[in-house]
C-alpha cells in the first residue's frame, strides 16, 4: 500500500475528480499539446532526442490541485505495461496516462487541433498513432506500427517490449545517452538522403556529361513529389515515397546501363532486348580477367542493384518525413520552388548549355516507354521484311555465275573501323602497314580496291555486323538478329551453297559452344575454337592468334588436295578484339606448329587489366592489333593465294568510344583483292579506291546494301520472293 506525499492530501479517484481538478489537468495537457506534437513529428523523422528533453515535457501532468499517486505514475511509465482501470478511464477522458513516457518516446498527447484525434474520438491519442487506437491500446508507440504490440505479462509491471518496439526503445535510449553522436548521425543521414535523391534526379546517361553543372539544376519531379507528400495522410505518404524512391533507383540503374552501352556499343540500353547481353558481358569478363573476377563482379553488381533500390527508397521516405514536420514552411518552400521552375522553363534559362528547369527523370521514363512500344512494333514489321527477298527465288544456275571456279574468302577483322585509318593517334602505324602490305600484294600479282561500309553496330555485338553484311538486312538489335537467324532469307554465303558450285566452310576461333547460326549462313562445315588443333595460350578474349587460325584454315581446307569443288569460306579473325592485351606477334609460318610457340609472346605481353581502363593505352594497343591482323591476313594471301583466290575482307564495327571517340562514325573499311583482273573489273563502277586503304572521300554504303551489290556485280539475276 502506498501513501500520499506528506505535504498533500490523497488524490481523489479519477472517476470522482472535481471539475476544478479535471479542468486543471486538461489545461496542463493542452498547454503542452503544441510542443508534444512537434516532438512527435521530430521523433518520427529521426531527429535526436536532445531537443525533446525539456523540463516541461518530462514534468508530470498532475498539478498541486490534482496530485497523482506515485503508484499511478509508476504504472504509466511503461508503454507496454498493464493499465489499471483508472488509467484507462483517464485516457478515455482525454488525460494522457503517461506524460513522462510520451515525452521520452516523442509521442505526447495531442490537443483538439489534431485531425486524426478528432477522427478517433480520443483526445489523448497521438495523431500519428491513429492505427494504434484500433487495437484499443492507447499506450502503444505508433512508431512500432501494427507489427509490434507490447508484450504484456499479467501481474508484471514494466515488462520489456520485444521485436520492433524493443529496437526502437533501444535506439531512443542510445540517443538520450549520446546526444552529440545522435545529432551527427541524424544530420549525416539527412544530408546523404538529399544528395542521393537530388543526384539521381539530375544524373545524366552519358559519361561525358558527368560534370558539376549538371547537378546545379532544379528538378521538377522533386517539386511535384513534395506537393503530393504534403497533401497525403501518413500511410499513403510513406507508401508513395517508398515507391517513388524505388522507381528513382531503377531509373538510376538504367542511366548507368546507358552510360556503359554507349561506351561499348554506341547506343542506349534497350529494356526489352538487351538483358540477354549481360550474360555475354560476364563471359567477356571471364575470358579477359578470369572466372573468379567475373563471378565476384556479378555478385557485387547484384548486391549493388539491391542496395541502390533500398537506399533510394529509404532516402525518399526520410525526406518526406522531414517535410511534414513543418507543413506550413514546407508548403511555402514548395510553392516558391514551383514558381521558380516554371519561370526558368518559360524563359528558357540555362546553365552550362542545359536548362535550369530539369525534368530528366520524367523524360527518361517517357523515352523508355516509347522505346518499348517501338521495339514491339518493329518486331512485327521486321518479320515481314525478312520474309521478302530480292534474290530469294533466283534459280541456282543464275547465282554468282561470274565467280564460278574461284575460291572466295569472306573475312571479318574484329573492330577494324574507320578510326584505325583516320584517327591521328592510330592512323600513322595502321596506314603504314596498309601501304606496306599493298606493295607486297602488288609484287605478288594481286590487286585491291577499297571503300567504306556503315556498320549496323558499334563497339561490340560483332554478330550484328556479320549478319547485316551477309543477309542484306539492317540487323541492329538482338531481336532482329533472332528473327533473321530463324528465317529462310538468303544469305550471301548461302547463295554460294545454293548454286551447287561451291563447298562452304566456316573458320570460327571465337565460337566456343554450339552455333546453330551455321544453318542460316549455309556452311557445310564449321571449325570452332577446339577443332583447329591449337595448343598455345589464349590472348585475353581471343582463343588463338589470327596467324594460327589462317594456317589451320590452309591445312584443313584451303590447301587440302583432292577437292572436287572450289571453296567459299567465312573466316572471323579475333586478335583485334578488346581489351587488346596481350597482342600476338608474327612468327615464321613454318614455325607455327601447334601454337606452343606463342607461349613466350603471350607471357611477355601487357596485362589486360593494365590496358582495359586506360584510354591512351587502349588506343595504342588497338592500333597495333589492327596492324597485326591485317599483316597476318595479307601474308597468308601472299603465301597461299592463287590465280583463283578472291579475298573479301572488312571490319565488323568501330572500336569502343574510349578508342574511337564520342562522335566517331560507324564506318568500316572493306576491300576486295584478287589476281584475276576480271574480278575487280566487275566492280569498277563502284568507284572504290585502288589499294587496301580507302580514300577519305571513297563511297560510303550502308552495310546492308553490300549483299545485293555483290550478287548483282557478279552476274546474279534478281527473282524476288515474298513470304
Amino acid at each position: 500500500m502506498t501513501t500520499a506525499h506528506p505535504e498533500t492530501e490523497p488524490a481523489p479517484p479519477a472517476d470522482t475528480a472535481s471539475p476544478e481538478a479535471t479542468g486543471a489537468a486538461g489545461a496542463t495537457e493542452n498547454s503542452a499539446s503544441a510542443e508534444a506534437t512537434e516532438t512527435a513529428e521530430t521523433a518520427e523523422a529521426g531527429e535526436p532526442a536532445e531537443a525533446r528533453e525539456t523540463p516541461e515535457a518530462a514534468a508530470p501532468a498532475a498539478t498541486p490541485e490534482t496530485p497523482v499517486a506515485p503508484e499511478t505514475a509508476e504504472a504509466t511509465m511503461s508503454a507496454g505495461a498493464t493499465k489499471t482501470p483508472d488509467a484507462a478511464e483517464t485516457a478515455e477522458a482525454g488525460v494522457s496516462p503517461a506524460p513522462a513516457e510520451a515525452a521520452e518516446t516523442g509521442k505526447a498527447a495531442v490537443g483538439p487541433e489534431s485531425a486524426d484525434t478528432t477522427e478517433n474520438g480520443k483526445a489523448g491519442v497521438s495523431p500519428d498513432a491513429a492505427d494504434t487506437t484500433e487495437t484499443g491500446k492507447a499506450g502503444v508507440s505508433p512508431d512500432a506500427g501494427e507489427a509490434a504490440e507490447a508484450t504484456e505479462v499479467p501481474g508484471v509491471v514494466g515488462a520489456r517490449p520485444r521485436g520492433v518496439r524493443a529496437r526502437v526503445a533501444h535506439w531512443r535510449d542510445w540517443r538520450s545517452r549520446h546526444v552529440r553522436a545522435a545529432r551527427v548521425v541524424w544530420w549525416t543521414a539527412t544530408v546523404a538522403s538529399a544528395v542521393l535523391v537530388l543526384g539521381a534526379l539530375l544524373l545524366p546517361n552519358r559519361l561525358f556529361a558527368l560534370h558539376t553543372s549538371q547537378f546545379l539544376r532544379l528538378p521538377g519531379e522533386a517539386i511535384i513529389g513534395a506537393a503530393l507528400v504534403l497533401a497525403l495522410p501518413r500511410r499513403p505518404r510513406v507508401a508513395l515515397a517508398a515507391l517513388a524512391g524505388t522507381v528513382l533507383g531503377a531509373v538510376t540503374i538504367l542511366n548507368v546501363l546507358d552510360m556503359q552501352f554507349v561506351e561499348y556499343l554506341g547506343r542506349d540500353f534497350n529494356v526489352v532486348l538487351d538483358w540477354t547481353l549481360l550474360s555475354d558481358a560476364q563471359s567477356y569478363v571471364a575470358d579477359t580477367l578470369g572466372g573468379a573476377v567475373a563471378v565476384a563482379a556479378s555478385i557485387g553488381l547484384a548486391l549493388l542493384v539491391v542496395l541502390v533500390l533500398f537506399a533510394m527508397a529509404a532516402a525518399t521516405v526520410r525526406l518526406s518525413n522531414l517535410l511534414v514536420r513543418d507543413t506550413r514552411r514546407a508548403t511555402r518552400g514548395t510553392l516558391i520552388a514551383g514558381t521558380a521552375w516554371i519561370t526558368c522553363s518559360v524563359l528558357g534559362l540555362q546553365i552550362a548549355g542545359g536548362p535550369i528547369a530539369s525534368d530528366r527523370v520524367a523524360g527518361t521514363i517517357a523515352f523508355e516507354a516509347g522505346r518499348v512500344r517501338d521495339t514491339l512494333k518493329d518486331e512485327a514489321e521486321f518479320g515481314k521484311v525478312a520474309r521478302s527477298d530480292t534474290f530469294g527465288a533466283t534459280p541456282a544456275a543464275q547465282l554468282l555465275p561470274d565467280l564460278r571456279g574461284k575460291d572466295v574468302v569472306f573475312t571479318f577483322i574484329e573492330s577494324y573501323g574507320r578510326s584505325a585509318i583516320e584517327d591521328a593517334g592510330m592512323a600513322p602505324g595502321v596506314d603504314e602497314t596498309l601501304a606496306t602490305r599493298t606493295a607486297a600484294l602488288t609484287k605478288a600479282g594481286f590487286s585491291a580496291k577499297s571503300g567504306w561500309l556503315t556498320s549496323a553496330t558499334y563497339g561490340g555485338s560483332s554478330w550484328l555486323g556479320h549478319s547485316t553484311t551477309l543477309s542484306g538486312l539492317w540487323v541492329d538489335t538482338q531481336q532482329r538478329y533472332r528473327t533473321v537467324m530463324a528465317s529462310d532469307h538468303l544469305s550471301l554465303t548461302k547463295a554460294f551453297r545454293k548454286s551447287g558450285a561451291w563447298d562452304t566452310v566456316g573458320i570460327m576461333p571465337g565460337v566456343q559452344k554450339g552455333w546453330p547460326e551455321a544453318k542460316f549462313y549455309g556452311l557445310d562445315k564449321v571449325y570452332n575454337a577446339f577443332e583447329m588443333g591449337y595448343q598455345g595460350p589464349k590472348f585475353s578474349w581471343s582463343t588463338m592468334p589470327d596467324q594460327y587460325a589462317l594456317e589451320a584454315f590452309q591445312r584443313l581446307e584451303h590447301g587440302r588436295a583432292g577437292r572436287d569443288k572450289p571453296l567459299m569460306s567465312e573466316i572471323i579473325l579475333t586478335s583485334s578484339h578488346q581489351p587488346w592485351a596481350p597482342i600476338p606477334k608474327m612468327v615464321g609460318w613454318d614455325d607455327l606448329g601447334d601454337g606452343s610457340v606463342f607461349k613466350g609472346i603471350e607471357a611477355a605481353g601487357q596485362k589486360a587489366s593494365d590496358v582495359i581502363a586506360d584510354s591512351a593505352k587502349s588506343k595504342a594497343e588497338y592500333g597495333k592489333s589492327i596492324q597485326y591482323s591485317v599483316t597476318a591476313l595479307t601474308e597468308w594471301l601472299e603465301r597461299y593465294g592463287t590465280e583463283d583466290t578472291v579475298l573479301v575482307f572488312l571490319g565488323d564495327h568501330q572500336p569502343i568510344s574510349r578508342v574511337s571517340g564520342n562522335n566517331a562514325s560507324r564506318d568500316v573499311p572493306v576491300s576486295i583483292v584478287a589476281k584475276d583482273p576480271k574480278v575487280l573489273d566487275k566492280i569498277s563502277s563502284w568507284n572504290w579506291t585502288d589499294g587496301l586503304r580507302p580514300a577519305h572521300d571513297a563511297p560510303v554504303w550502308k552495310m546492308s546494301s553490300f549483299r545485293d551489290r555483290f550478287l548483282t556485280a557478279y552476274g546474279s539475276t534478281p527473282h524476288p520472293s515474298k513470304g
